[in-house]
């Protein structure tokens, strides 16, 4: 059981495991802040367009009520958060781009005496 801890523990602190945790903790922050953004300013504001909220939009099929508004609305917030998602993403990206150092070029071969001593002969018997 201690080895299966130690492995535990050993897993829990790679740094992968932590980056993960903290996106997930900040995820559902800005989830909620989105959710917020949505329902009360956006949601409110086309709803003024349409007589109600948005949110409460509904459709009544033979006793059954489609809240197609709260579709629309969950709709809206997966727009924000994978287009924002989308720009922390690429940000990322282009500044790993800047980290990494420029690939240098590869060295000339270095030539043996023997090719370099053949390439002798060559331009000699050239210029005969």
């Amino acid at each position: 059981m201690k080895k299966f801890m130690e492995e535990f523990k050993t897993f829990a602190m790679r740094g992968n495991v932590m980056d993960m945790a903290v996106g997930v903790v900040i995820g559902g922050a800005f989830k909620a802040i989105v959710d917020s953004l949505v329902s009360d300013i956006i949601s409110p504001l086309l709803g003024s367009l349409m007589g109600n909220s948005l949110a409460e939009k509904a459709v009544e099929i033979n006793g059954a009520s489609l809240t197609w508004g709260a579709f629309v609305t969950a709709i809206i917030n997966f727009i924000i958060v994978a287009f924002v998602l989308f720009l922390v993403i690429k940000a990322v990206n282009a500044m790993k781009k800047k980290e990494e150092p420029a690939p240098e070029p590869e060295p000339e071969p270095v030539k043996s005496d023997e090719t370099l001593l053949l390439e002798e002969i060559r331009d000699l018997l050239a210029k005969k």
